[in-house]
């Protein structure tokens, strides 16, 4: 099982990112997918989730309007569209799979000018 996350790095603020998470060793398509980020010294916290088809997605309230969660099946992946960002969004981005239990490694997102 792997889930390889990318598409972190530097971003001046105001700006967008696109993450994009690699699925591989199971069922990707029957499993609900989840961004989470940790910022320096804070705890792991959800940021948005999208069910196994697609059709439903919830995002934190910090990230509504700014953040938009996609995936496709075809391709195994699950994405992270952010606009807006802020130096609040500044952490390590990480995919989960949901009912599976599984994490990326993780990638950096920094937010500075």
């Amino acid at each position: 099982v792997q889930l390889v996350e990318s598409g972190g790095g530097l971003v001046q603020p105001g700006g967008s990112l696109r993450l994009s998470c690699a699925a591989s060793g199971f069922t990707f398509s029957s499993v609900g997918m989840s961004w989470f980020r940790q910022p320096p010294g804070k705890d792991r916290k959800l940021v948005a989730l999208i069910s196994s088809t697609g059709g439903s997605t919830n995002y934190a309230d910090s990230v509504k309007g700014r953040f938009t969660i996609s995936r496709d099946n075809a391709k195994n992946t699950v994405y992270l569209q952010m606009n807006s960002l802020k130096p609040e969004d500044t952490a390590v981005y990480y995919c989960y799979a949901q009912q599976r239990g599984y994490w990326g490694q993780g990638t950096q997102v920094t937010v500075s000018s």
